[in-house]
């Protein structure tokens, strides 16, 4: 898809810049299953301010990564080790994620003692995904300046889209299956394209994919009268327990 957008705008002149909202729109689109991961990973942090400071951090690390990844691709590409290192992480994250057991937070993946620890594992997450988009533009185009300007518009969308998620996951029940199921697809685009690279399907299709499982992982939202008698219980445990300690009190006294 993206090499369609580079043959209509053969410069960096003013059809580059009328391209720049297909190109937004177009990131944001590919970026959903990793957004998912990645706010998945996130929740492996107790605090919601922990989280964001992990996606924040992480995702300034996974900008100099696929910075730098760009203006190496033409090096990485002789390699096909390093797409089959990338698509072996993706899918083991996808087994970590369907394997694991589900907590009470409805949260499938590891949990993190410290923000240092989250950090690195969502900078080479986004690495790895960079792989299959990253190296296939370099592939199709010599306009550097294009890609490197898409990589950077792509984090940017990436850690909005990833902090909503990280919303949207207490209030889907489907979404973060739908969502490691298009990273398992990521993965294993990317074998097939080290096995043969005519056998990879088109964009075309792996959006539509893509939207199709979306569909289904927005499908259903969390029963709300479970999620508000758990609210409503904290409460009254909470006053339960005030009670207790008074009556303590008062007996104490007599």
């Amino acid at each position: 898809m993206l090499d369609q957008l580079l043959e209509w705008s053969p410069n960096l002149g003013l059809d580059t810049l009328l391209l720049l909202p297909v190109l937004i729109a177009l990131e944001a689109v590919l970026s959903a299953d990793n957004a998912i991961a990645l706010a998945a990973i996130a929740q492996g942090l107790e605090s919601e301010e922990q989280q964001q400071k992990a996606l924040n951090l992480g995702l300034i690390v996974a900008f100099v990564l696929r910075m730098t990844l760009i203006l190496t691709a033409s090096w990485v590409l002789k390699f096909w080790q390093f797409e089959v290192a990338g698509a072996v992480y993706l899918l083991w994250l996808v087994y970590q994620h369907f394997s694991g057991s589900t907590d009470e937070e409805h949260h499938h993946g590891p949990r993190f003692a410290s923000l240092w620890q989250a950090i690195p594992i969502i900078a080479f997450t986004d690495l790895a995904f960079s792989l299959d988009s990253v190296t296939t533009a370099i592939a199709l185009s010599d306009e550097v300046a294009i890609i490197l300007l898409g990589g950077t518009i792509g984090i940017i969308a990436l850690r909005f889209m990833a902090g909503l998620f990280i919303r949207w996951l207490s209030e889907y029940v489907y979404l973060e299956d739908a969502g490691f199921v298009t990273v398992a697809f990521v993965g294993l685009r990317l074998l097939v394209r080290v096995i043969n690279e005519s056998w990879v399907p088109p964009d075309w299709a792996m959006v539509a994919l893509i939207a199709a499982i979306f569909t289904w992982g927005f499908s259903k939202r969390v029963d709300a009268e479970e999620t508000d008698a758990i609210e409503l219980t904290l409460p009254v445990i909470a006053t339960l327990e005030t009670d207790d300690e008074e009556d303590k009190v008062l007996s104490g006294g007599e």
